[in-house]
């Protein structure tokens, strides 16, 4: 198995950033292809036979970290990181606002940098784990080129994107997609009540034409990715009236569900 390009010496040490719900998963596939791997978190993990660190410090040197954090800690981590080591290979897999990449290479001078959002589905990590088909983008050619020959190594099929920017906004894309469809699902479901129709009978007829899907109607969108990508996408244009109405949509669902249906 080969390491990145250009990483002779260091090609097979890995440092995961971040072991939560993501990160977690991330390090051990990448421990079962055959790369030293270390874990860092500012929590104490234990992790199988994995070293892990909460200093990033004490962490040996690598040629490559993987970034898996919460959104917000991006660029704190990427600072410490590019204080190591600038020519170190970065892969961001966190989500992160349209822009945020190219300012963090710029700001810590950090030349080999890429963003692969991860896709992982922890409720369905067998079939939506590690590996599945993602996106990649990089600030310039030879990070994508190292990103493309990292992520192969590691089996993970990629659709190389034009510009980071793109593969940022594909994410938030992802997710607020998602959000959109819940809500017409909850508006839906409100409406067959007021009119005593069944909507899960509803849903299933309409269901069995090929080009319609209308998901479940649930308690509501919870969690923070979906209602924080939906934001994202929000704050790139000041006229939002799709988005925006999806988002009170399902405000008003949640409030309507623990009066009539609790």
């Amino acid at each position: 198995m080969n390491g990145p390009t250009g990483m002779q010496g260091l090609e097979m040490k890995v440092c995961v950033v971040g072991l939560g719900t993501i990160g977690t998963p991330v390090l051990r596939y990448i421990n079962e292809h055959g790369f030293q791997v270390y874990g860092y978190d500012l929590v104490e993990r234990s992790i199988g036979e994995i070293e892990t660190f909460t200093n990033l410090g004490e962490v040996p040197k690598c040629a490559v970290y993987v970034i898996a954090v919460s959104s917000n800690a991006v660029e704190d981590v990427c600072k410490k990181v590019s204080s190591r080591n600038k020519d170190s290979f970065v892969s961001i897999e966190s989500t992160v606002k349209v822009g945020t990449c190219r300012k963090i290479s710029e700001n810590y001078g950090l030349r080999n940098l890429v963003h692969c959002p991860h896709r992982y589905w922890v409720e369905k990590s067998t079939n939506h784990g590690v590996k599945q088909l993602r996106v990649i983008g990089a600030i310039n050619e030879e990070s994508l080129i190292k990103g493309l020959d990292f992520y192969r190594s590691l089996e993970v099929p990629l659709h190389a994107c034009p510009s980071i920017e793109v593969a940022e906004m594909c994410k938030i894309v992802e997710n607020a997609y998602r959000f959109v469809q819940i809500a017409f699902a909850e508006e839906l479901r409100r409406i067959c009540e007021a009119k005593d129709i069944d909507f899960d009978e509803l849903r299933k007829a309409c269901n069995t034409k090929w080009n319609t899907e209308i998901l479940e109607a649930r308690k509501g969108i919870m969690g923070s990715c979906l209602p924080k990508d939906i934001g994202y996408l929000k704050l790139l244009a000041d006229d939002t009236p799709l988005i925006e109405g999806a988002i009170l949509t399902d405000k008003k669902y949640q409030k309507w569900i623990k009066l009539f249906c609790s």
